[in-house]
């Protein structure tokens, strides 16, 4: 499970603050048309088995945490938010303690424009934090404080200052927090 940790922190960093990897890769790198299209319909493929072998796994063993990690990131690498909503918040009931699932869940709501829902899962996932953890998760726990003052700004301002500076306590370079601070404080 600790391998798992690691790589969906990574895939979320990389998530929240470049986009997703074959986005990127997308948009910067010239390929062959013909090399690109044969990629494409690899990837696809492979993308489709590998959701389907790892629904396969799971109906043989739904308490498979690995295999639903795996899987939630894989319906995220898809877009289809709906599915990895879902396939997080039965990891949580399987892992209520692990905060990366929270943070999961709100990333995914997020992505599919889902706000309210969005905003209690950060405000979970900043609760199952553990101390021993913060220091692994500071950038997760800035952009989840971030998320929350932005949310707040208008309903409650006073909860909103406390969220950006917490947002600003763990990442003070963050420029969108600076300016959110800014704006709140004037």
């Amino acid at each position: 499970m600790k391998m798992t940790k690691i790589n969906i922190k990574n895939l979320f960093l990389g998530l929240v603050f470049a986009g997703t990897a074959s986005l990127v890769n997308a948009q910067t790198t010239k390929t062959d048309t013909a090399t690109s299209t044969t990629t494409t319909a690899t990837t696809a493929q492979t993308g489709d088995t590998s959701i389907e072998g790892l629904k396969k796994q799971i109906e043989a063993n739904p308490k498979d945490t690995d295999a639903l990690v795996k899987l939630a990131s894989a319906y995220q690498d898809a877009s289809d938010w709906t599915n990895a909503v879902d396939t997080w918040k039965k990891i949580s009931v399987l892992l209520p303690d692990w905060a990366p699932s929270y943070y999961s869940q709100a990333y995914a709501y997020q992505s599919a424009k889902d706000d309210a829902n969005a905003k209690l899962a950060y405000e979970k996932y900043v609760a199952a934090v553990k101390p021993a953890e913060v220091e692994q998760n500071k950038k997760n726990l800035a952009y989840a404080y971030f998320y929350l003052a932005f949310s707040e700004q208008k309903t409650d301002p006073g909860k909103a200052k406390q969220h950006i500076a917490k947002s600003l306590e763990y990442d003070p370079n963050n420029q969108d927090a600076i300016k959110l601070s800014k704006a709140l404080n004037s």
